[in-house]
């Protein structure tokens, strides 16, 4: 992977760590373009991956679990564009890996029964279905992350903000993300 700081100008790094559902990509987007940076999302990646392959994302993250690969090539790209700078990063594993390149952590979360809903209103699919692949891709990241980089992703002291999206508006939850940013200097 990667290493050393090979920033070429703008040195910020900012990411939004989040299940799914959560709304790191509506925060991750806004954010870059606000702070004047690029956005960069490894769950595009993923579904990326998943679409060529004619996987659905829980037979992705099932063929993750027994294929390392993926989630190390998704990762290596990440650190890669990280190693850049001037980049707000949406993943849900990235924070751990840069919290000490980031300069901005930023965990976004919900309870799961309104992040399915989210989920079930965005991809346009039932309540149960959404449901049932949330559940499962969960469980599946929090066992490789465990196994491939010894990352408990429930330990979020890494974070600079924590927010509960289900607790305010979309506008208000921005508003603290960008707040945070500002008194970060970025």
């Amino acid at each position: 992977m990667p290493g050393g700081d090979d920033f070429r100008g703008d040195s910020r790094v900012v990411v939004i760590s989040g299940p799914p559902g959560s709304g790191k990509s509506t925060y991750a987007k806004r954010l870059a373009e606000d702070l004047g940076l690029s956005y960069y999302s490894t769950g595009t990646i993923f579904r990326s991956i998943a679409r060529e392959r004619g996987l659905s994302l829980a037979e992705m993250s099932r063929l993750a679990e027994e294929d390392p690969r993926i989630d190390l090539e998704i990762d290596r790209r990440t650190l890669d564009v990280a190693s850049r700078g001037g980049v707000v990063i949406d993943s849900h594993l990235a924070a751990w890996l840069l919290r000490d390149k980031a300069q901005y952590l930023v965990l976004v979360k919900a309870p799961v029964w309104v992040r399915v809903r989210r989920i079930a209103r965005r991809d346009g699919v039932p309540l149960r279905r959404a449901l049932a692949e949330t559940v499962e891709r969960e469980w599946s990241q929090r066992l490789r992350f465990k196994r491939y980089y010894g990352i408990d992703v429930s330990d979020t002291t890494i974070f600079h903000l924590t927010v509960d999206t289900s607790m305010y508006s979309v506008e208000d939850t921005y508003r603290l993300i960008l707040e945070g940013a500002r008194r970060r200097g970025l």
